[in-house]
């Protein structure tokens, strides 16, 4: 096994995802019919702290923050509603969770899972790109007010120092701060 791969060939060349792999594993080692039972559980619950597609085992958490041009309060009442709502369509879309949405009148704050080999940037570049278009079509007061919408630049971090209960935290309570 090298680092987290899904598959294991066989000698048949038939593939096991890492889920089955863990579960014999766990029998292997306890020897037991007894254990079959446990060794299923245990494997489901390390499997459902990741998140597969075909050729990867993944959990990869970001923190994003973005602001308008010239960091602008525009981000409020019906814009901010509308934003979130673009913000968690356009994650359905491109298959990525988000975790925590918050706005600020003046940046936004989302902490989201996304697939490495999609990436992060392709991830604020859907998200910046998208919602500037929608937003600039349905409030007009935002084409006056600002040549674009976001800034071309963003704060990116990987959400692997700190517990993610505790970054869940910082992004919901932003509106206190």
């Amino acid at each position: 096994m090298y680092g987290l791969i899904t598959v294991i060939p066989y000698a048949t060349n038939r593939t096991i995802p890492l889920q089955a792999l863990l579960y014999h594993l766990i029998v292997i080692l306890f020897g037991s019919i007894y254990y079959i039972r446990i060794g299923y559980i245990i494997a489901n619950k390390i499997m459902s702290k990741f998140k597969s597609n075909k050729n990867i085992v993944y959990s990869c958490k970001y923190h994003v923050v973005w602001c308008p041009k010239y960091r602008r309060p525009v981000l409020v009442g019906e814009v901010e509603k509308r934003l979130k709502e673009l913000l968690i369509e356009i994650a359905k879309n491109i298959q990525v969770e988000i975790i925590e949405l918050q706005t600020m009148p003046d940046h936004v704050h989302v902490l989201f899972e996304c697939d490495p080999q999609f990436g992060v940037h392709k991830v604020v570049k859907r998200f910046k790109g998208a919602t500037s278009r929608y937003l600039r079509q349905e409030f007009p007061h935002l084409k006056s007010r600002i040549p674009t919408l976001w800034t071309n630049s963003y704060f990116v971090s990987t959400v692997g120092g700190a517990p993610l209960s505790f970054i869940k935290q910082y992004v919901a309570n932003q509106k206190e701060v």
